[in-house]
């Protein structure tokens, strides 16, 4: 679903910024503060102290690369991702590649138990590995937004967080593996003469907020503005969260839906992981600018769209674009606000 060239441009600019780092053990007055100003200067900030358990994240990733270690006859069997299952190079449906392979679960108990009999030859254990974290993944999400409801000012503050709660959540997991040699049965090979390839290319999360922790390998980039990238450096005890477009267009702009990217160097004797819980709405959830965030001086940006809508959107596009654009609130839908 992700627009990614093979290889990243030559004369794009690198830069080393230092990104927000937020102590959620900290007074939580400060936190929701820090919090929103994250979000408004990048879109993206890396949490510490977040109380989840290191046996949970340690019982996943166990099981996530005796998976990915597997021949590819054997992975496959989980495939093709359609878009749930097993994926390699392949991305979503409109022909976008990258260095990596991967397993996409939506984020049901009950359907990650039924794909897990194609995934493991222990699928109680894989399937209460990951449903344990996504579970882990899911509260700290809610913490978040409840803290970015706070941030905000809105009378309603559980307004985020409630969607992501709601029993008919679309909420994704994504398990990624970006190998330092991938496995060569893979299709498309994409050429090997670059040391750093595209693993996941240039992207916006469309979903409300994405939680991403990876192991010790570095890759992921962030793209504050046009041309230049910034890498997050790799910290296993920590997350790094991302603003999607559905929390841009509830804020109303006031929040920047960060674009992003993963690298894969194949330099690295070890691959890189990373596991990312997607916190998305019911399909059915109206997606609209919060009434605190409009005003004479910033009126509404985008007209009123429900996540099925946005999704079905995913699908017909080349998901490296710009999707808000498709949405944004026309003269008279502003005069009618």
């Amino acid at each position: 679903m992700v627009a990614a060239s093979p290889n990243p441009i030559h004369n794009e600019k690198i830069e080393a910024i230092e990104l927000p780092v937020i102590d959620l053990s900290a007074e939580r007055s400060q936190v929701r503060n820090l919090i929103v100003k994250a979000c408004e200067d990048y879109g993206f900030f890396k949490v510490i102290n977040h109380g989840v358990p290191q046996d949970i994240v340690a019982k996943l990733e166990e099981q996530s690369l005796s998976f990915f270690a597997k021949t590819m006859a054997e992975k496959q069997r989980a495939g093709p991702a359609i878009p749930l299952g097993y994926g390699c190079k392949t991305i979503g449906f409109n022909g976008d590649m990258g260095e990596v392979e991967y397993l996409l679960f939506n984020t049901n108990p009950i359907s990650v138990a039924q794909r897990s009999k194609t995934i493991s030859n222990e699928p109680t254990k894989f399937s209460s590995a990951v449903s344990g974290y996504i579970e882990a993944m899911k509260d700290l999400a809610c913490e978040i937004l409840d803290l970015i409801g706070e941030g905000l000012w809105v009378p309603d503050t559980s307004v985020f967080s409630r969607m992501i709660r709601d029993v008919e959540n679309d909420s994704f997991f994504r398990l990624n593996h970006y190998p330092h040699h991938l496995n060569k049965d893979c299709t498309n090979n994409i050429n090997s003469s670059c040391s750093s390839k595209v693993g996941f290319g240039a992207h916006n999360d469309p979903q409300i907020l994405t939680l991403l922790r990876s192991n010790d390998v570095g890759g992921l980039q962030i793209s504050p503005q046009d041309g230049l990238w910034v890498p997050a450096p790799s910290d296993p005890t920590a997350f790094w969260v991302n603003v999607g477009d559905l929390l841009q267009a509830m804020t109303n702009g006031r929040f920047v839906s960060v674009r992003h990217r993963a690298l894969n160097n194949s330099s690295n004797s070890k691959s890189r992981m990373s596991m990312a819980y997607f916190a998305t709405p019911p399909l059915n959830a109206c997606i609209n600018s919060l009434p605190e965030m409009v005003t004479p001086e910033k009126p509404r940006l985008y007209k009123p769209f429900t996540w099925g809508e946005y999704k079905n959107t995913l699908y017909s596009l080349r998901l490296g674009d710009t999707r808000l654009n498709l949405f944004r609130a026309s003269t008279s839908d502003e005069l009618a606000s």
